[in-house]
């Protein structure tokens, strides 16, 4: 064997490890985004939890408030439905999107709670009331940890999948959208976590 063929076989081999060595980086950064969202859920699902029994600790105090009551509650139920889509495709950017909306229609509501709640003195001195105010708060860093970690582990796939040269193998691997940033639409409102103490 000539020592022009050894190279060859030398770089031909190098060639086939550097592919796989960036198919393998392409799954790893994909399988990180999607148990970072996996964080997300456990905390969002906690939080819709804690929700209902949010709303009927208030519906003995708030008789004449229902509307606001039943607005929480389907957006509570809409931001359910949304997580459960997402949870079967982290990368899939429609439902991203759709859970983003649903959790700022859901902080919506929450606030309206809120500015009601402000009329009625004894529910907010209820101590079951001040106890499930200290889990939602608790709930909602938790959230925003987790969402924040979620995002780097996308800014981390997104960028590692655009720059050269995995950005030319990554649609034939497979890989071939960015995945979706957890944006709020109402970013400001949701990142000050929604104030929902009683005391």
């Amino acid at each position: 064997m000539d020592v022009s063929m050894v190279v060859t076989l030398i770089i031909l081999a190098l060639s086939i490890f550097y592919v796989i060595s960036i198919y393998n980086q392409l799954v790893s950064l994909k399988n990180r985004f999607k148990n970072a969202f996996a964080q997300i859920e456990v905390q969002l699902k906690r939080r819709y939890d804690l929700i209902p029994n949010l709303v009927d600790t208030a519906k003995g105090y708030l008789k004449h408030e229902r509307e606001t009551l039943e607005a929480v509650i389907s957006a509570r139920n809409t931001a359910l439905s949304s997580l459960g889509s997402v949870s079967a495709d982290p990368g899939n950017a429609q439902a991203m999107h759709s859970l983003a909306g649903a959790e700022g229609a859901l902080a919506g509501a929450l606030g309206r709670f809120n500015m009601v709640m402000e009329d009625y003195p004894d529910l907010k001195a209820s101590e079951t009331m001040q106890q499930l105010s200290e889990e939602l708060t608790s709930t909602e860093n938790k959230v925003a940890f987790a969402r924040q970690a979620f995002n780097d582990a996308v800014m981390n796939f997104n960028t590692y999948r655009q720059s050269f040269p995995s950005n030319i193998l990554a649609g034939p691997f497979g890989f071939r959208d960015d995945a979706t940033l957890l944006e709020f639409e109402d970013s400001a409102a949701i990142q000050e976590v929604p104030k929902v103490s009683f005391g």
